[in-house]
């Protein structure tokens, strides 16, 4: 797993799995133009326009931390037009980005993309009844990525991976175990695949130092606009975005 993950200064308190660099030496990775899809479950859905979620009216992006990521970029960065699809389904696991792949990303051909998978994969082992088979194991969920990324990776400029999390201080709860260890997963194939790697358990983990779970999910997994804010400077800082940046220095900036 990356041992590292590009942190602003003056963001959220630093921890593990986190570098500190000065606002100099971040540089913008997207480039104008480019188009950014986001796939995922209701994480990433939020209510999102169907059946392909883009557009800046009617909460075509939903409510959650893509048209926050959205509204940031086209707030600081006009000029690179940025174009972003919100492809998220509520209660997708890793199996249902498998089935639905060739229509919702590939035939999109997005330029950036940043899968947040893993949560209901992990979640769907401790739900009641019991269901076996809607078990996603560990090993299971790395393949499928994997087979997933393989697909796709030589078409892209670039890629983001988000790690699940679970709003849950106690790490050796079970849940929140089988989640780091789904997580890690995130990071392996991170590191195999040259994608940027956005650790939210890291993140989430930072500002849990300060308040209680429920102040940012009531169910320590479906965010308020705070918690959403979280993932967004998170994923933000993974792709080098300058929050101090002037739309007036042009695209020729980062």
């Amino acid at each position: 797993m990356q041992s590292t993950q590009t942190r602003q200064q003056g963001s959220f308190p630093a921890g593990p799995g986190y570098t500190v660099h000065s606002l100099s030496e971040l540089t913008m990775q997207l480039k104008p133009n480019s188009r950014l899809l986001f796939i995922g479950d209701s994480i990433t859905d939020c209510g999102r326009k169907r059946p392909i979620g883009k557009g800046a009216f009617d909460q075509a992006l939903g409510n959650g931390y893509v048209s926050l990521v959205d509204a940031a970029l086209a707030a600081a960065y006009p000029d690179y037009a940025i174009s972003t699809i919100n492809m998220g389904i509520a209660g997708n696991t890793v199996r249902d980005l498998k089935a639905r792949w060739q229509t919702d990303v590939l035939d999109l051909q997005p330029d950036w993309l940043a899968i947040k998978i893993g949560i209901n994969d992990v979640w769907r082992h401790f739900s009641l009844p019991v269901r076996t088979d809607q078990h996603v194991s560990a090993g299971g969920y790395a393949q499928t990525i994997d087979d997933l990324i393989q697909q796709v990776r030589s078409r892209l400029r670039g890629l983001v991976l988000m790690t699940p999390y679970l709003l849950e201080p106690d790490r050796q709860e079970p849940m929140r175990a089988m989640m780091d260890q789904y997580g890690a997963v995130v990071g392996e194939a991170a590191a195999r695949h040259d994608a940027l790697l956005v650790d939210t358990q890291a993140a989430f983990d930072g500002v849990l130092q300060w308040v209680p779970p429920m102040q940012l999910a009531q169910d320590r997994i479906h965010l308020n606009l705070a918690g959403h804010m979280v993932l967004a400077r998170a994923f933000l800082q993974s792709i080098g975005y300058s929050w101090e940046r002037s739309p007036a220095s042009g695209s020729g900036a980062g």
